[in-house]
């Protein structure tokens, strides 16, 4: 059964520029009054896009004064919140007319009491559905992802490229930018985990909320807009450092000390030079760049997590 204020939607902004006064009025007009609050964390942007939305209905915004990462921000937009379920929603993404009944409508169904974490078709500026479901990673999948050969075999990743995401199933994780949680389920899990500055806190919440039992759904019926890459297309080599910074310590936490060993080595001694060979071969001087200075980055970073536990 639908109740008014079923859902708390919480945003996390970094310079998304117009595209969050986009997301923030397809919630206010399509949201109805399912939600009661949209929460806006700003991370502590510089382009003015939190004041576009300061003061609208609804909005709960949060200056966080600086850039905290994606999961972090996320805990503290849903803290002391009172609501039966959590979207966290990204700025570049926008929800349809449906899109909260169909999927509300599912997660209070009593036979999908199972169900944690709920997932939406994504479909993007040229309607095509994304492709945004993942399995849990394992060492060999991610070995094989830095050998390049996941392009080649798509199953052998853990993102389900291969699948055509047409139609409704239990999946081990959908993408963050549309994640709606039991609330409940999220208190019980303590958030996500802050050591992800952004980058795999979602999959780990999904591999943490599995562990305990719960399931995670890919509900083809409700739809909405994702742009794709979002604010991080503005800071491509240091998006790349996130990833592989994040890879290597989800690695460490799920794989234990030989799973995660063999992850650090295919990623500091065979990625590096697959993702140069590919970039030479496509032409792209900007990608080989982009690589080098993501793994400068990262050669700074290591030693400091190593040696003194920083994983920020």
């Amino acid at each position: 059964m639908l109740n008014s204020g079923d859902i708390v939607v919480v945003i996390v902004n970094w310079n998304a520029g117009r595209q969050l006064l986009d997301c923030v009025e397809s919630v206010l007009s399509h949201g109805h009054d399912l939600v009661s609050t949209i929460v806006v964390v700003d991370n502590g942007s510089s382009d003015g896009s939190e004041a576009l939305v300061e003061g609208m209905p609804k909005i709960k915004l949060v200056r966080a004064g600086s850039n905290l990462g994606f999961g972090k921000a996320c805990n503290l937009g849903a803290a002391g919140v009172e609501s039966k379920f959590l979207l966290f929603l990204n700025p570049d993404a926008k929800i349809f007319a449906n899109t909260l009944e169909c999927a509300l409508g599912f997660m209070t169904c009593p036979e999908n009491d199972y169900v944690g974490i709920c997932g939406v078709k994504l479909l993007d500026e040229h309607e095509h559905v994304a492709r945004s479901c993942a399995r849990f990673p394992t060492p060999g999948g991610l070995l094989a992802s830095s050998l390049g050969l996941d392009r080649v075999f798509p199953s052998v990743g853990h993102f389900m490229h291969e699948w055509d995401h047409l139609n409704t199933r239990i999946v081990d994780h959908v993408i963050g930018a549309f994640f709606l949680v039991r609330a409940s389920v999220f208190t019980r899990l303590g958030g996500f985990d802050e050591r992800f500055f952004v980058y795999l806190e979602d999959l780990d919440f999904s591999k943490r909320a599995n562990a305990e039992g719960w399931s995670s759904i890919y509900l083809a019926e409700a739809q909405a807009f994702h742009a794709g890459g979002g604010t991080s297309r503005q800071v491509k080599a240091r998006r790349l450092f996130y990833s592989l910074r994040s890879r290597i310590l989800y690695a460490y936490k799920h794989f234990g000390f030989a799973g995660g060993g063999t992850v650090l080595f295919a990623t500091m001694c065979i990625e590096p030079i697959s993702r140069t060979v590919l970039g030479l071969a496509r032409g792209s001087i900007g990608a080989v760049t982009e690589t080098r200075s993501a793994y400068a980055m990262l050669l700074r970073w290591l030693p400091q997590w190593w040696f003194r536990g920083k994983t920020r």
